[in-house]
């Protein structure tokens, strides 16, 4: 079983899909007991008025961010042939660094060449948000929403670029405050027609 069916299941009502995020079940009640004992670690007092409640909050933003929301993946008929790019830039991303569990935040550029169906635009966010809740590395991300539509959609081409900034890099360590990391996954035409692909990018880098 591949890492896009374990984290999403299909059901097919003709070439709509709903998507339905697998997501491991979260144990509230042994997670604010970890952080306790973390706070314990680190030299902490759990038990000091402002941090009681700490454990509670750290595990219910844990959750938030680790859990996506399922959603229709609504397709129509290309009735009318449309053949260019269609492109939603400046998708919000919101991830965890799979390595120190420190926040990613930046935007995603998103495009697909049509072929037989066209995608409810919004879809385009909501498979973004649906790989970037989870504990993650920004090169797998970016290879997981574009396969997952490349495989959903079947389209002639799909392209993300994903910009976003590292805390793990900005705050610690090298402290490269400012610094973006930008990767891109490309399919079908969007990586081997020379034209479709400079296209693509151009529009990515005006977001």
């Amino acid at each position: 079983m591949t890492a896009l069916d374990t984290r999403t299941k299909r059901l097919r009502s003709g070439l709509a899909i709903v998507a339905d995020p697998s997501v491991p079940a979260i144990n509230r009640n042994a997670a604010r007991r970890a952080v306790r004992d973390l706070l314990t670690a680190l030299g902490q007092d759990p038990d000091d008025p402002e941090l009681v409640q700490t454990p509670q909050r750290v595990v219910a933003a844990f959750e938030e961010l680790l859990t996506p929301a399922p959603f229709e993946m609504t397709t129509f008929a290309n009735d009318d042939g449309y053949d260019e790019l269609v492109i939603a830039r400046d998708i919000p991303v919101r991830s965890l660094c799979a390595h120190h569990l420190l926040p990613f935040t930046g935007v995603a550029h998103v495009a697909y060449l049509p072929d037989k169906r066209i995608l409810g635009l919004s879809k385009l966010a909501r498979a973004t948000e649906m790989f970037s809740r989870g504990l993650q590395v920004q090169e797998r991300l970016t290879t997981q929403i574009c396969s997952w539509l490349n495989e959903q959609l079947q389209p002639k081409g799909v392209g993300v670029v994903i910009e976003a900034e590292h805390l793990c890099m900005t705050l610690r360590g090298v402290q490269a405050r400012g610094s973006r990391t930008v990767t891109s996954s490309l399919h079908g035409l969007v990586r081997d027609d020379a034209r479709t692909r400079a296209e693509f990018l151009a529009l990515a880098r005006r977001g």
